[in-house]
Order: C-alpha cells, then sequence, then structure tokens
C-alpha cells in the first residue's frame, strides 16, 4: 500500500494508467476515500486511466490514512497534505477531479497552489443550500464521534474547533466567491441536485468562474458514457 509520510500524517493513496497526471479527491464527506469512486455515476479510476496518470488519495482519518486532529486544522490543512502528496510524486503540475466534498478540496489546492493546477473537474460540488448548516455539522459530528471511539485521545475541543473551521461559512466552505470570480483555472462542473449538493452551488460556480463550463445533467445511465467522454476531451485540450 503506497503511503506518504509526514511527520504523524499518513497518506494512503494509489495510482492507475499512464499520461499527465490527475490527482483525485474523492467523495465521502469527512470520510472522503478511494472507495467511493468504486460507487460513484463513473469510477475515474477505470474511466480516466485510459488517457491519465490518475492518483486518488484517503484524505487524513479517512480510509487508509490517519493523521492527529489539531483545533487549527480545516480546509489549508487538506490542502498541504495534497501539495506534500504532489511533491512527493515529482509533479510539478496536474488537473484535479473532486467529488462532493473533494470539489471544495480542489478549490482550496487552487487557491493554494494555484500555478500547479491545469484543469480542474468538480463534481457534485457541495454547499450551503436552503437547509442550512446542520447537514454539515450532523455528517461531521457521526464522523467525528466514529474516529474518537478508534482514537479516545483526540480530544473533543479540538473536534469542535476543527468543525467549526471546516463549516462555519457559506458558498463551498473551503474558498470565497470573491476568490471564484479571481480564479482563472478552467472547471468544468458536473452539477449537483440533492440538499448536499445543491444544484444552486453548481450554478453559482459556473457563473462566478471565468473559465468554467457547466454539465447539468451526467448522472443516469443514458448520459453518463457522454459525460465521461466530455470529461477526458475536457482536460486532454487543458493538458500544459
Amino acid at each position: 500500500m503506497p503511503v506518504l509520510q509526514r511527520g504523524d500524517c499518513t497518506i494512503h493513496y494509489e495510482e492507475y494508467g499512464h499520461g499527465f497526471p490527475l490527482l483525485l479527491m474523492a467523495p465521502g464527506g469527512m470520510r472522503s476515500e478511494i472507495d467511493f469512486w468504486h460507487r460513484s455515476p463513473f469510477d475515474p479510476t477505470v474511466e480516466l486511466a485510459r488517457t491519465f496518470r490518475v492518483i486518488a488519495m484517503d484524505q487524513r482519518n479517512a480510509g487508509g490514512s490517519q493523521a492527529p486532529v489539531a483545533p487549527t486544522d480545516g480546509w489549508d490543512t487538506y490542502a498541504c497534505d495534497q501539495i506534500a502528496l504532489l511533491d512527493h510524486l515529482g509533479l510539478s503540475r496536474c488537473h484535479i477531479m473532486g467529488g462532493c466534498i473533494g470539489s471544495s478540496y480542489c478549490l482550496g489546492l487552487i487557491k493554494s497552489a494555484p500555478d500547479r493546477i491545469a484543469a480542474a473537474v468538480l463534481q457534485n460540488p457541495i454547499g450551503l443550500g436552503p437547509g442550512g448548516i446542520e447537514r454539515f455539522h450532523n455528517m461531521f459530528d457521526d464522523w467525528a464521534l466514529e474516529l474518537r471511539r478508534k482514537r479516545p485521545e483526540v480530544k473533543e475541543s479540538a473536534m469542535a474547533a476543527f468543525r467549526a473551521n471546516m463549516f462555519s461559512g457559506d458558498f463551498v466552505f473551503s474558498v470565497t466567491r470573491d476568490f471564484v470570480r479571481s480564479c482563472l483555472t478552467p472547471m468544468l462542473i458536473l452539477a449537483g441536485n440533492d440538499p448536499y449538493h445543491p444544484a444552486e452551488i453548481s450554478l453559482e460556480l459556473a457563473r462566478l468562474a471565468p473559465n468554467a463550463e457547466i454539465i447539468m445533467e451526467w448522472k443516469t445511465p443514458d448520459v453518463v458514457g457522454a459525460a465521461v467522454e466530455r470529461v477526458r476531451s475536457y482536460l486532454e485540450d487543458r493538458i500544459p
């Protein structure tokens, strides 16, 4: 099992295929791990590995990755892990793709290292919709309870501060609307359509980002094949 060791943090990752690198940030909320891709409407570790060197990672404290939890943890902490993985693999530039929370990880990574990202695919972006913040707090709390059962040394106070750092804002949580307005990275958005992934958030991202395109229908069997080919061609056309 390939891993990146960063002090007390262990990041598990897997590689598929060959070509220009594509870093994946998985769906699954705080449980963002590679296995969620295998249960998605299409699996980029299969479909895109025919064209790209696909690198999939378990985010910290999900799947095979483990790390301490500190009250200062937040979106920047994850971006540092992702940049460290690129450094570990010797990748100066790559494409990125994120599903669900992975879309917000993608935006945070673009903010932290814009020169290293050639293009991004945001699938099912999360964001604050009409139902409010409670569903994201509940999702975090379910994960935190499970983690603390396995690791009782993790302090409840650290988890509370961590949750506030992750889910106390609005929009897509990891970046602001002003950042998206200024972001020149090409983005292809595969729109969400449920309370965790509101269509309104996808449409707003597409409206704000200067170089964004959007696909509204992509999940169902009658259209998913065409969506895969659109993603593939979009990323191929933007290889530096």
